[in-house]
């Protein structure tokens, strides 16, 4: 999965990395020395073009004529000269806002993200969540409910404190806020404004943004209470081996032993935790983009360790623009949302119409003695023993 994900964000830079092929220097004479289509040509197919030929060619400022004399573009004032040396940032500028990016005026990453974000990361995105929810419609076709085998006791067992169903409702209920935000981001020029026209979708574009940055961080609040309150329940064990072995019982009659929490649990637990706090960080590098720059250290540390190269994308670049910081940071945060939205489906289906009695848990935070019994034995052992333990402590001794 990790070698996916990084496969395509890395397919982000194939444009500027290096390849190994040699670059073959074109014949620029015929052009005066400027760019040819070959130049061009390469560069789209992601092949490294020598850029010397226009990155020195910035004019001399210092010879410039004086603005009295100056009939044409000549020297330093040359209109292209000036747009190399801006391009390349060698140009001696100033500007009114005195922010990081105050002088980045020209960064090649604008299209190639945009190009990005709106084919293979919609159109992949839209695919991953569609096709959950058409697995998830076939499996409930194929397997239906899956019931409490035996007797109903009518007994409940305490499964969730009631601050424990508050974390989990709150960070259920703002991811989802998140997640509906999100999409109508991504997909709201194509799907919004051709349904309800730009005036509408100005509106909800803009209430969307309101609610997306401000929720984020009840979300981030809740990732960590779910992460103090469970992380001791969710460390692997030698019962989880078993469980995935039988595949939670699932498929067959009979459910494997588990504690509170079982593999698929667990497995449910450490895909929030990482992917969450992996969309959490990304976030915040949206929301302040000049004090979180992510990426150009990130790309460091992957060529160090040569993860590029295995991959077939060479170097990575390892001085980024903020603009560029910001366009890396908002196609991993929706790649790794995306992800999450897909385990996220599956398992509000296990709670709800996938499993009787499953929703009580984080409902009223009781759930049925027999269904506990048949998904979770060994926690109800130690629940009944403490219970045992605790009112004979209490007992006075004769």
């Amino acid at each position: 999965m990790f070698r996916m994900l990084m496969a395509l964000l890395l397919s982000m830079t194939v444009v500027t990395t290096p390849h190994a092929q040699e670059a073959v220097t074109p014949d620029r004479s015929a052009t005066g020395g400027a760019q040819t289509l070959e130049d061009i040509l390469a560069r789209q197919r992601g092949e490294e073009v020598d850029n010397s030929f226009r990155r020195n060619n910035i004019g001399d400022p210092d010879g410039a004529p004086g603005l009295g004399t100056q009939l044409g573009t000549l020297g330093g004032a040359s209109d292209p000269e000036l747009w190399r040396a801006l391009r390349f940032g060698e140009a001696k500028i100033t500007a009114s806002n005195d922010g990081p990016a105050s002088t980045t005026l020209i960064q090649d990453g604008g299209m190639r993200w945009l190009t990005f974000r709106q084919g293979p990361l919609a159109t992949y995105g839209a695919y991953l969540l569609g096709g959950t929810i058409l697995l998830l419609g076939l499996f409930y076709l194929i397997r239906g409910r899956i019931r409490i085998d035996g007797e109903k006791t009518g007994r409940k067992i305490e499964r969730f404190k009631a601050i424990e169903r508050f974390g989990h409702w709150m960070l259920a209920g703002s991811f989802v806020l998140l997640g509906l935000t999100g999409l109508i981001s991504l997909f709201g020029r194509k799907v919004l404004i051709p349904a309800f026209g730009h005036e509408a979708f100005a509106t909800v574009a803009v209430g969307s943004k309101w609610i997306h940055n401000n929720v984020s961080w009840a979300f981030m609040i809740a990732l960590v209470m779910i992460f103090v309150m469970w992380v001791i329940h969710n460390l692997p064990d030698r019962t989880d081996i078993n469980w995935l072995l039988k595949g939670g019982g699932i498929f067959s009659k009979g459910h494997p032993p588990a504690k509170k929490f079982n593999a698929g649990q667990k497995l449910i637990f450490w895909s929030v935790i990482v992917f969450g706090t992996s969309i959490s960080v990304s976030g915040i590098a949206l929301l302040f983009p000049f004090e979180l720059n992510m990426f150009a250290a990130t790309f460091a540390k992957l060529n160090s360790l040569g993860i590029p190269e295995a991959l077939g994308f060479g170097q990575l670049r390892e001085t980024l623009a903020p603009h560029e910081e910001m366009q890396y940071a908002q196609l991993w945060h929706a790649m790794m949302s995306f992800v999450l939205m897909a385990i996220i489906l599956a398992h509000i289906y296990i709670g709800t119409v996938g499993m009787e009695g499953a929703y009580d848990a984080m409902g009223s935070g009781e759930v049925e003695e027999q269904w506990a019994r048949e998904h979770h034995s060994i926690w109800v052992e130690e629940v009944q023993a403490k219970k045992q333990s605790s009112s004979e402590s209490a007992t006075p001794a004769e």
